[in-house]
């Protein structure tokens, strides 16, 4: 991601840590610029929710910064979290109210609720609003999470695992609004998911992490740009790859598989010069992307 100031940022956490008995984060640097949608991406356990917690305020790092909308977290966390709206697919509503009690309670907490676009919110969703919350299906409580929140009107949205468990129907209107709030451009969005696809349709900046750890954080582009594997037919007597950003390296004989992170015109001439002879560039999904990654970072840590 290219410098930006800090007073453009929505999120900027610097070297943040912390350290549990089983897991530690590590020096995490992480950036929301104003206006964006980063995707957040890492398997189960690799340190999201420990850094959504942090960000959130609701535990302190051990070290490290970090500040969400001008205010540093954990210290000025009551002013920054007016305008934080928070969706987890395991968040809990009251059971024995209805969706319109909810929309009533967190109307008389914010003055920017928006009784407008919680209408269409409704009408768009499907929800029933004299429903009750224990009448609802898995997919129906997400969205009257996001509606809740995004009727709130606020300038940060941080999104948990918001579409796990979610039905194909549900997963695209969850997906689809979140995409229209960025229709206002300083609206901003910390995305965190282990499914790629998700992350992909919607996010202009991602960022990987594993096991506590951040491995990579670039413009989508970027990385979709950046990551080729190449198909080589190799000499009798191979020399060792040593190209700059080698990811992976799968052979079979005199034929290679070889996975680049950095991808351009200087890499296929020192391929070139080598004496193997380039069969073909394929681009990869975020998907190969992100495994790639894992499995690299995992060879290195070990």
């Amino acid at each position: 991601m290219t410098a930006t100031s800090a007073a453009s940022m929505a999120i900027q956490c610097e070297g943040i840590t912390k350290v549990y008995p089983h897991f530690q984060l590590n020096n995490v640097n992480l950036s929301v610029e104003e206006g964006s949608v980063m995707g957040f991406v890492g398997p189960n356990g690799a340190g999201k929710s420990t850094t959504l917690r942090i960000i959130m305020g609701l535990i302190a790092q051990d070290s490290g910064s970090v500040t969400v909308l001008g205010n540093a977290m954990p210290e000025q966390q009551i002013a920054a979290k007016r305008d934080i709206g928070f969706v987890s697919e395991d968040m809990r509503l009251y059971d024995s109210q209805s969706i319109g009690f909810h929309m009533e309670f967190i109307r008389s907490i914010f003055d920017s609720w928006d009784d407008n676009y919680a209408g269409q919110l409704l009408k768009r969703f499907d929800l029933v609003k004299n429903q009750k919350v224990k009448g609802l299906s898995h997919g129906q409580r997400v969205k009257a999470c996001l509606m809740l929140v995004l009727a709130r009107r606020p300038k940060l949205l941080v999104f948990d695992e918001p579409t796990t468990g979610l039905d194909p129907v549900a997963r695209h209107e969850v997906l689809d609004e979140m995409i229209s709030t960025m229709e206002d451009e300083t609206r901003s969005i910390l995305f965190s998911s282990h499914n790629t696809l998700d992350v992909e349709q919607i996010s202009d900046h991602i960022t990987f992490i594993y096991d506590g750890n951040i491995v990579d954080s670039r413009d989508k582009e970027s990385f979709l740009d950046g990551w080729r594997r190449l198909r080589l037919e190799i000499k009798d007597t191979p020399q060792l790859f040593d190209f700059p950003g080698i990811k992976d390296v799968q052979q079979s004989g005199h034929l290679a598989a070889v996975t680049v992170s950095d991808f351009n015109d200087q890499l296929l001439r020192q391929v070139e010069s080598t004496g193997h002879k380039l069969l073909g560039t394929e681009r990869m999904t975020l998907e190969e992307i992100f495994l790639t990654s894992v499995q690299y970072a995992r060879g290195v840590s070990q």
